[in-house]
């Protein structure tokens, strides 16, 4: 792929181990892969491509580590806009099992694009539901397509409603079939080199949708493949309840029980968590995909991140499905992330350059990366820019760039670069042309809604 050099940028935070901030920061690359970074003075001064970032922000790449891309088709559905999440399944389950193929494969476009434009370089989404031809195949073209670095999770549901489960009957699969699909995914697609932008993970929805036969055998699984686990866990006081009557147990000592603790292992929210299974998580170091608004919009809680991190306990940001955000937007996710555990009574609950920590090494850890997150020598060219002279940063960038794209109004990136490629420039998606997939997307999204 040749070179390229990002020089001048007003200041570029690495989110290396020293968390240096470089003034007049810039970096080179060489072919997909980051061979130095520093003052710009100190760079080569040539190379075949040369952005000039004078007068923005440069970060690395944000990681989402949890999505559910499918869910743009059914944004802010009346019958679902203030319901708990049990409540918010069950009404939109039904027109979730009128999804086929296309409409995975243009809602995993347009989710994508929207993470793309929030500064999200690296996206894990978790598809659990596979009602008529769909497949995890569709999400991961998609991806493809658009450019960026993706975890696909071949999700699963197998426990329906006559089996004690909440998703209806006609939208969960035969166990034996879903084992067999996941190993199929994995060996087709899964990339375990360094600078991979495909990866499978293997992640049966929740406790309350599958068996513990499908839950030990999935972990099994994964780990005779040596890939990662990802499920559902403690999100909210009902399925805590449900763990307890259903398996005696607390939720994460249900998943201990099940093989699901460990450096492979990250669940999605972690909000209904004691002190004790805090120290279990750190112990283990078995990560959380934090979701902050997703959890505010369904009203399950505020997940304790302060007391994860100075546990020790791995955590990321994720923006959660687009039909419990009703949105993509990964910085304003970071944001809200910070925000909230404030509300808790610690005006220091959460620092910005926490914020973005997390949602960048944070999430490089739990996807169980050392080659994305951060921008140094050796590590993947995945980088973001920021202008700093709009109007939602004026009289803060002047005062404190990096605070600043955390503390005022979220916005989108102006620049982008994953893989060594750029792929938005003054920001603009260069992939691929959105407004007819958005056209697509509305069209598809009205005939499901109206469907069901």
């Amino acid at each position: 792929m040749g070179t390229l050099l990002l020089r001048h940028a007003t200041l570029l935070a690495t989110m290396d181990d020293q968390r240096s901030r470089i003034p007049d920061g810039g970096i080179f690359v060489r072919d997909q892969v980051i061979a130095a970074v520093g003052p710009t003075d100190s760079l080569p001064q040539t190379a075949d491509r040369v952005i000039d970032a004078q007068g923005m922000l440069i970060l690395p790449g944000l990681v989402n580590t949890h999505h559910h891309l499918y869910q743009t088709l059914t944004r802010a559905v009346p019958a679902a806009q203030d319901a708990i999440l049990f409540k918010w399944l069950k009404t939109l389950y039904p027109i979730w099992a009128g999804m086929d193929s296309e409409a995975v494969y243009v809602s995993a476009k347009v989710g994508l694009a929207e993470l793309m434009l929030s500064g999200c370089t690296t996206a894990a989404d978790h598809l659990y539901i596979y009602p008529n031809d769909v497949k995890l195949d569709d999400e991961i073209r998609a991806a493809q397509e658009i450019g960026i670095r993706f975890h696909a999770t071949r999700g699963s549901m197998s426990r329906g409603e006559s089996q004690g489960g909440l998703p209806p009957d006609r939208v969960v699969e035969d166990e034996s079939f879903i084992l067999q699909d996941t190993r199929r995914v994995i060996e087709q697609y899964h990339d375990a080199q360094p600078y991979a932008m495909l990866r499978i993970v293997v992640a049966p929805c929740s406790p309350f949708s599958v068996t513990e036969d499908l839950m030990r055998q999935s972990a099994e699984l994964a780990r005779s493949y040596g890939v990662h686990l990802h499920t559902h866990l403690a999100e909210t006081s009902d399925e805590e309840a449900y763990c307890k009557a259903t398996a005696g147990k607390r939720p994460v000592a249900y998943a201990e029980s099940l093989g699901w603790l460990g450096d492979d292992v990250w669940f999605a929210h972690g909000v209904h968590i004691n002190a004790e299974e805090i120290k279990v998580l750190a112990e283990t170091r078995t990560g959380i995909a934090h979701c902050p608004s997703s959890n505010m919009r369904l009203a399950s809680g505020i997940a304790p991140v302060r007391e994860y991190l100075d546990a020790g306990v791995p955590v990321s940001i994720a923006v959660d499905g687009s039909a419990s955000n009703d949105s993509s937007h990964l910085l304003a996710e970071a944001r809200t992330a910070m925000l909230l555990q404030r509300v808790r009574g610690n005006p220091a609950g959460l620092t910005a350059e926490e914020a973005l920590w997390i949602a960048t090494r944070g999430g490089a850890e739990v996807l169980g990366r050392d080659d994305i997150g951060q921008l140094a020598p050796g590590k993947a060219a995945d980088f973001i820019g920021l202008k700093l002279d709009t109007l939602g940063y004026a009289g803060g960038a002047v005062h404190d760039p990096l605070a600043a794209a955390v503390f005022c109004e979220a916005q989108t990136v102006d620049l982008s670069v994953i893989n060594g490629k750029v792929v938005i420039e003054e920001g603009q998606l260069r992939t691929i042309d959105l407004p007819p997939v958005i056209e697509q997307h509305n069209r598809i999204a009205r005939r499901l809604v109206n469907g069901a």
